[in-house]
């Protein structure tokens, strides 16, 4: 592809991003079977931008998809076709502006979200596009790369301008990639009211949307922060995080001792690990009148204490991905420094051993929490070498 131009029609290319005819990306035939193939690089159409990837993150969800096609939750999604690329946590530099366009400029760096609404539904007027009733019908305009929508396991993507964020000249890649994650703890913390300085805040779950949900409630003021967990090496990161408390559910009965820190339980509980046991924690733990947040999927259905939570009039909140621009507040409190996310960013692998990144995230190897794949450097590396 010459220098100049996309499509005359669709966009415009910077000359010092010459954009190629085809990429290299990962695309999901059978369950499991991952293929490295060179594909068209996509062309971004109105409001929409093309993404030169640098790094993407890799998510449980990922893992999910890969394994067992698109859960029931992401409708829409048809990742067996051998030519759907999934990804979703991904940041780049624009190198392609699709008609129109003027509020990013090619050249710039960004991260991005996973959903693009339609913008026409009951939930997309409400600014709950991660909730959009016409989720995985892209002919009314919805996306959800990844999952929806060809995603960022790729050296391009095409993004709506809704769903990207500007990233600071002096933040990483792999930091800029762990936004998206750090909005969605913000967007459980904003559904639970937004407001919580001074109230005191439980996370149970310290994978990284937990270690993520302490660092943003300790940013909004929460106070004291609890995070409990079973293992000592993800509690101490929670710590330098900003948790007060940490409690180890292996050790202690991690309601008691709530119960005994808060005098009559949490303002807030937010369940980021999302099994039967945590959800009855996260109940039992709260106070009367207090909230729960469920940022977890339970694989399969759980049975938990309705009637304490009617009795005592505990709020139960679920959400869904990054909703109501929350990653934009992140990406605020990140750039700000209040919280270092790159505590959370453990390995690093380039793009043709995706296989094994995934192999690290899926079996934690060496106590893997975000495993990220970087172009960046693989495109450095073959320079150097020409």
């Amino acid at each position: 592809m010459s220098a100049g131009s996309l499509d005359q029609n669709a966009g415009v290319v910077a000359s010092d991003l010459q954009v190629p005819d085809s990429m290299r990306a990962w695309v999901l035939g059978d369950p499991e079977q991952l293929t490295l193939i060179e594909k068209p690089v996509p062309v971004p159409g109105k409001a929409e931008a093309l993404v030169r990837i640098d790094a993407v993150a890799i998510c449980a969800t990922d893992l999910e998809v890969i394994s067992y096609g698109t859960p029931a939750i992401f409708e829409g999604g048809a990742p067996f076709n051998k030519s759907f690329t999934p990804g979703h946590e991904y940041m780049g530099t624009i190198a392609a502006l699709g008609p129109g366009v003027d509020e990013f400029r090619i050249g710039q760096r960004v991260t991005v979200e996973i959903h693009a609404g339609c913008g026409q539904c009951k939930r997309c007027r409400a600014g709950m596009y991660t909730s959009c009733h016409n989720y995985g019908d892209q002919s009314k305009g919805h996306r959800a790369n990844g999952f929806t929508t060809n995603g960022g396991f790729a050296e391009y993507a095409v993004n709506h301008i809704n769903t990207m964020i500007a990233v600071p000249d002096e933040m990483s890649d792999e930091e800029a990639t762990l936004v998206v994650t750090a909005g969605t703890s913000m967007y459980g913390l904003t559904e639970l009211g937004g407001l919580v300085a001074g109230e005191s805040v439980v996370v149970i779950g310290p994978g990284p949307i937990g270690l993520l949900a302490v660092a943003v409630a300790k940013a909004l003021g929460a106070s004291p922060v609890i995070l409990v967990g079973t293992r000592d090496n993800r509690l101490e990161i929670g710590q330098k995080l900003g948790a007060d408390i940490t409690l180890n559910a292996k050790t202690e009965d991690v309601v008691a001792r709530v119960m005994e820190i808060t005098g009559k339980g949490a303002d807030y509980v937010v369940d980021a690990a999302g099994t039967g046991e945590t959800v009855n924690q996260a109940v039992h733990m709260t106070n009367r009148g207090g909230k729960v947040c469920l940022a977890a999927f339970p694989k399969n259905a759980v049975e938990f204490d309705i009637g304490y939570l009617a009795v005592n009039n505990i709020y139960l909140y679920g959400i869904r991905g990054e909703g109501k621009s929350a990653t934009h507040r992140a990406m605020a409190f990140m750039a700000e420094k209040r919280f270092d996310a790159s505590l959370v960013h453990t390995h690093t692998f380039p793009l043709e051993d995706l296989p094994e990144a995934l192999r690290h995230a899926r079996e934690r190897v060496d106590d893997a929490i975000k495993v990220v794949v970087s172009m960046r450097q693989g495109r450095e590396a073959a320079q150097a070498a020409e």
